[in-house]
């Protein structure tokens, strides 16, 4: 065996190290970051009371339950009514995309193709206004749709989350990307601007509009403050709040909080992995371009 033929054994030994050496890094670093979520799962399946009692001190049983349980979720589900609260924030949250959408893509549209007089004023003031913070307007706000008998009602609690200003910015952004002379050449072939709209353009931004939808979805299925507001009726009640009823000022089931924020929590996390193949091919289509 020559100098060199072991020089590359050696080379390929230290290569193979140092990738098993990163696999396990890797996956110490994922463990980290998964066992809050492993601590909630179990802890929701075990005595709301003993979740803060095994904490202290630290033992396997702090993670692994002595007794199991299915109580906190048959309390979720069935006095505390978190079935119902799902249900509402999924209507809120499917009602504000199709509505959040209708209204984002056309006003993307417009400020990305069309050259007018104070387009950019108008997307500045957009802009500034998407990162003005909710709660800073959110009393007035609530205040006005209560005038309106907007409060205790589906509508109010869709109509803040439609006009989302960062998803309009996300879409016009990618909107200008595309080239001007598709849009020149639908106009020459008589197209109108709804057709190249939704026939040139929306092909083209399939995963800008699914990610403006999740934008849009998101920020209605964590939202708190603004159903704390407008709605004391508990047959419309969204599912952030139904959590809060899992403690009070002088008690809290921690097992049956763990439960109602790990189902919260299991709804995005599916629309996301249901969805990320589009970004996947979206990724793969760039890079062959």
């Amino acid at each position: 065996m020559t100098a060199q033929t072991a020089g590359r054994r050696s080379l390929r030994g230290r290569v193979i190290a140092q990738r098993w050496l990163l696999g396990v890094l890797a996956a110490l670093v994922g463990l980290l970051f998964v066992l809050p979520a492993i601590w909630m799962l179990l802890g929701s399946l075990r005595p709301g009371s003993d979740v803060i009692g095994s904490v202290s001190p630290l033992s396997w049983n702090t993670l692994v339950p002595d007794v199991w349980t299915l109580d906190n979720y048959a309390s979720l589900f069935g006095p505390l009514r978190f079935g119902q609260a799902l249900m509402n924030s999924l209507i809120v949250g499917f009602a504000s995309v199709a509505l959040g959408l209708a209204i984002s893509i056309p006003a993307a549209y417009a400020l990305s193709v069309f050259r007018f007089p104070g387009r950019e004023l108008v997307f500045a003031v957009l802009v500034v206004g998407f990162m003005i913070p909710f709660e800073a307007i959110a009393i007035p706000l609530a205040q006005i749709f209560t005038q309106w008998h907007l409060d205790n009602t589906y509508i109010g609690l869709i109509l803040p989350g439609i006009g989302n200003g960062l998803a309009i910015f996300n879409l016009r952004q990618f909107f200008l990307g595309i080239p001007p002379e598709l849009h020149e050449a639908s106009r020459v072939d008589g197209a109108s601007e709804f057709r190249t709209m939704t026939q040139v353009y929306l092909p083209l931004s399939v995963t800008p509009v699914i990610n403006s939808a999740l934008l849009i979805f998101l920020a209605q299925w964590s939202a708190y403050l603004w159903p704390l507001l407008v709605v004391s009726d508990d047959n419309i009640q969204v599912a952030a709040i139904a959590l809060s009823r899992t403690f009070s000022d002088t008690s809290f089931n921690f097992g049956q909080m763990f439960g109602g924020a790990l189902v919260i929590s299991v709804i995005p996390a599916v629309l996301l992995l249901v969805l990320q193949r589009y970004f996947t091919q979206s990724v793969a289509t760039k890079g062959l371009k």
